[in-house]
């Protein structure tokens, strides 16, 4: 028998489930208290307010990009099918409530909420770190700052494309995805050629 999921998670949960009715930015705390059975106080200990739900629900995203890089042969593919992987696994992972994602991503741009923006930059520059780190781009300096400006800029033209994608499997954002990712492959082969062979033919000195 499966374990109960842990309060936390299941505020989240809950949390999504009236925004399917309601909309995101509709959600009482109090409502959510109440459909759980639980002190409205007791969700005041895991969450400040409704934004942090939101931000726990992006963080579940995080979480199961970073375990893509532990499946078996995952390193072994090219980069560009490392990145589709772990970015798709983002979206997956939120692939269930999918508008309510892009609700609450509209809900932190929204020009009545600059308290929002800046830890909602803060955020995308964390999610695109760890982009890097599980797809195991190490390239320092210059390309470093050339790479984390491009996975940028793709990944947030992505999710928005993606949160009004009603296409099958959001095949349409998938099909976005992996072209920018063979232009920027293109693009960064041209900027930083691969050094060229050392190899010798065999049976040379």
């Amino acid at each position: 028998m499966a374990a109960k999921p842990k309060l936390p998670d299941r505020i989240v949960d809950a949390a999504l489930d009236r925004a399917e009715e309601v909309g995101w930015s509709a959600v009482k705390l109090h409502h959510v208290a109440s459909a759980l059975d639980v002190p409205l106080a007791d969700i005041h200990v895991h969450y400040r307010d409704l934004d942090a739900v939101g931000d726990a629900w992006l963080a579940r995203a995080d979480r199961a990009m970073l375990e893509r890089h532990d499946d078996a042969g995952f390193l072994s593919l090219p980069v560009k099918e490392r990145l589709f992987a772990v970015m798709t696994r983002w979206l997956d992972t939120l692939s269930g409530h999918r508008q309510v994602t892009g609700q609450i991503l509209a809900t932190k741009c929204y020009p009545g909420h600059p308290h929002h923006y800046i830890p909602l930059i803060f955020n995308l520059s964390r999610t695109v770190q760890w982009i890097r780190e599980a797809a195991e781009l190490d390239a320092p300096g210059v390309r470093r700052s050339v790479e984390e400006i491009g996975l940028t800029v793709l990944f947030a033209s992505t999710v928005v494309r993606w949160t009004r994608d009603g296409s099958d499997n959001q095949d349409r954002t998938r099909r976005f995805l992996s072209n920018r990712l063979d232009v920027g492959d293109r693009v960064m082969a041209r900027l930083w050629p691969p050094p060229p062979s050392t190899k010798t033919d065999a049976g040379e000195d």
